[in-house]
């Protein structure tokens, strides 16, 4: 993983924007890029029409700068160079590509409220149309890194995964995990039992483990392997993780396995919708 230069932060005005800008600080002061962005859009054709009239004579903008410009001051401590950007944009994931392609956006961090599970929204339109990494933030979110966990499936693309954990243990120390989560594929199952299946497909599972490993050059993990049992892969990564008290769990934007899938819109794309107290980082 290259080093993160710039990061963007998306606020909302909501309460979680304290939970993101402490994140960042704690990023800045771990990773130190070299600038951080806060933006926000401002999204006037929500505004009811009842209001239109009152808002017509403020300046809504400077408002809202001045907001954020406070929130910062109050959660930021790092020593990170950083500026707020506001726009008024109807389509906030243009707004978001255009100023990761700008400002060379190394790393988006977005905001996970603490809402039913099943409404990923724009975060996960973020995460297939980005092309800089992406990491959602659980409301009240610790910012604390000593246990990363990186979820694979042995495809060449989840070795991008490795190489930012790698990173992020560099400047942090954490310890990282290795994680591969299997299901029994269903096709299977009326031909044969799955007592029978459990045991090769555990060993295959190890086997590939230590070639993958092996092959790119991984080192200083651990791992670990479950099966999905009721649960999604998701589901049961995110399990373990809280068992364990895992800090982050990254994945690949892409995979391809038989017995376990994390592509983006599959795995990727649960974990950013369900519901969670754990950081993910997908790593593009």
């Amino acid at each position: 993983m290259k080093k993160v230069n710039n990061i963007l932060v998306a606020l909302d005005l909501s309460t979680i924007d304290d939970t993101l800008i402490q994140y960042a600080s704690f990023l800045a002061d771990t990773l130190k890029p070299d600038k951080i962005y806060f933006v926000h859009n401002i999204k006037k054709y929500e505004i009811s029409e009842i209001f239109q009239e009152q808002l017509k004579d403020l300046d809504l903008e400077t408002m809202i700068s001045d907001e954020l410009d406070e929130k910062v001051s109050q959660h930021f401590s790092a020593s990170t160079e950083f500026e707020v950007l506001i726009s008024e944009d109807p389509y906030t994931e243009s707004l978001m590509s255009y100023v990761v392609h700008k400002y060379a956006i190394d790393l988006v961090i977005v905001g996970k409220k603490r809402i039913t599970e099943g409404s990923g929204g724009i975060s996960e339109k973020l995460m297939k149309t980005l092309k800089c990494d992406i990491a959602s933030v659980p409301e009240n979110s610790l910012a604390s890194m000593n246990n990363i966990w990186v979820g694979t499936d042995f495809s060449r693309e989840s070795v991008k995964s490795f190489e930012t954990a790698s990173t992020l243990a560099n400047y942090t120390g954490a310890g990282v995990s290795s994680i591969h989560v299997y299901s029994i594929p269903m096709q299977f199952t009326p031909y044969i039992e799955k007592d029978a299946m459990l045991p090769k497909i555990q060993k295959h599972s190890q086997e590939k483990f230590d070639k993958f490993l092996k092959r790119y050059l991984i080192t200083d993990t651990t791992t670990k392997i479950f099966r999905a049992k009721d649960a999604s892969v998701a589901e049961r990564l995110v399990l373990e993780s809280y068992k364990e008290q895992a800090d982050l769990i990254i994945i690949a934007s892409k995979g391809n396995n038989v017995f376990s899938s994390l592509l983006v819109g599959s795995v990727a794309g649960e974990l950013f919708r369900m519901k969670r107290n754990i950081p993910v980082w997908i790593s593009k």
